[in-house]
Formats: structure tokens, sequence, C-alpha cells
């Protein structure tokens, strides 16, 4: 099962790259039309669609990977057990979050696709699908936690650092 949730991180992650990939060609498109006098409708809101997405979809290989904020100076401080039970408690609350946010942006995607909800800007692009990549990080996010408490409960260590190894086997 392992295996399967870092191919889905690993997924989400190239999703987050050709995202990158797209905000910076709007970007630099905006720029040389500028220059030139020549106008794209909507460039710059497929700018903000594309980082927006970028951002959701690398939320998952972020986690795993050890690139969110832990407060390790804390924790190493503590003894072994009780900072077993705060790495669980902030699992447990990182979950209960990730699941709220992303039972949330789900439910934005599917009433703004059923309302036939359109972007106010220039493009007037139907909002379901810039959404439905935030819905899409936020349920990989949700993966994640659920990954590493299984982990933590079976004893293997999950404190954001992937085995070079593991990696090298995916």
């Amino acid at each position: 099962m392992f295996r399967v949730a870092d191919r889905i991180y690993q997924v989400l992650l190239v999703l987050s790259g050709v995202a990158m990939v797209a905000a910076f060609t709007s970007v630099m498109l905006g720029i040389i039309g500028r220059q030139i006098d020549w106008n794209l409708p909507g460039l710059d809101a497929y700018a903000g669609y594309s980082i927006a997405a970028a951002f959701f979809l690398a939320l998952p290989s972020a986690f795993r990977h050890g690139d969110h904020i832990r407060v390790t100076l804390v924790l190493q401080h503590l003894p072994p057990r009780v900072r077993t039970m705060f790495e669980y408690f902030g699992l447990l609350v990182g979950l209960a979050l990730a699941t709220h946010l992303s039972w949330f942006s789900g439910k934005l995607a599917w009433v703004s696709y059923t309302l036939h909800d359109v972007s106010p800007a220039a493009d007037v692009t139907p909002m379901w699908i810039p959404q439905l990549s935030m819905a899409i990080g936020t349920a990989g996010f949700v993966l994640v936690f659920v990954h590493a408490l299984i982990a933590r409960w079976q004893g293997q260590p999950f404190d954001g650092v992937v085995d070079a190894e593991a990696e090298h086997a995916l």
C-alpha cells in the first residue's frame, strides 16, 4: 500500500511541476504581450490558477519529504514516550484539518460544477476546473496523513524524510 501511495505523491508532484511551467508560461506571455501591445484576456487568471494548482498538488509530496514546518526543536527534547504522544496528536490534528479542507474543496468544486459558476475575469473559465486541482491535492494530503499514522502505528519512522534506498526502489 505504501508503494502505491508514494506513486500517487509522485504523480501529484509531476502535475504540480506542470502547473508551475504553466504559471511561468502565462506570466511570460503576459510580459511579452505588454511589450508588443498584444492582449490575451484572462492570462493573469490562468497564472493564478496554475500557481494555486502547483501549491495544492505539491502538498502530499512536500509532507512526505519533510518540507513542511515541524517543531523538532521542542520534540527532540522530550522523552521518547511523550514525543510519540505529541507526534500522534499532531498527526491526528493534521488529518482532521486536511480531511475538512479536502471535503470543503471537493464540495466547492462540485457546487461550482452544478451551478455552472464561471470566473468573473475576462477568461470566463468554469470555476470547477481550477478548483479540481485543489480538491485532488487536498485528498492527497489526507492520504499522506493516513500513511504517516499507519507507518507510526507499525513502528516505522515517518518523520518526513524518505529513505534514499526506498526512493530508488520506486
